[in-house]
């Protein structure tokens, strides 16, 4: 179906909130190290419950490496600097989604290194700065899993 990457996720609930999204949508879940906690943290576990075991998580050292065990996909990435928002592209099976720290979002390098029309972001009223992570990767998962008409893609 599609990849989730969390890029250096900071905070242990919004990543337990994530897997738990994962487990209920089928999207595989990539963690992009350092993270700011352990896997095994209490409070990744609460936010999580008992769904870690239905989602596939994997841990990578690097985002270069986590999108070549991928295959290079199509990535899209989620930031307050993008132009585009995230229900114009025509998603696909096999399509990656990448969001950043919370405390920082995604470097400019990264973002600067996907096409224009790749870094999505999310409307949102004037003067507000951003979602938290959880929520931004649910509208994103599920705005694309809806283009599939919410069958698993394969």
């Amino acid at each position: 179906m599609f990849s989730l990457i969390l890029y250096e996720p900071e905070i242990p609930p919004n990543t337990g909130n994530v897997i738990r999204l994962c487990a209920n949508t089928g999207v595989a879940l990539h963690l992009i190290e350092p993270l700011g906690f352990d896997l095994e943290e209490k409070k990744l576990r609460r936010a999580g419950l008992d769904y870690r075991e239905f989602a596939r998580v994997t841990t990578h050292k690097s985002l270069d490496e986590c999108l070549m065990a991928l295959g290079r996909p199509r990535v899209f990435a989620l930031s307050t600097h993008g132009i585009r928002r995230h229900d114009a592209p025509a998603y696909k099976a096999g399509d990656a989604f990448l969001l950043g720290p919370e405390t920082r979002g995604l470097p400019r390098n990264i973002l600067d290194g996907l096409p224009a029309g790749r870094v999505l972001r999310l409307p949102m009223r004037e003067g507000s700065r951003s979602l938290n992570l959880s929520n931004a990767a649910a509208v994103i998962v599920y705005e694309a899993w809806r283009q599939l008409e919410f069958k698993d893609g394969s």
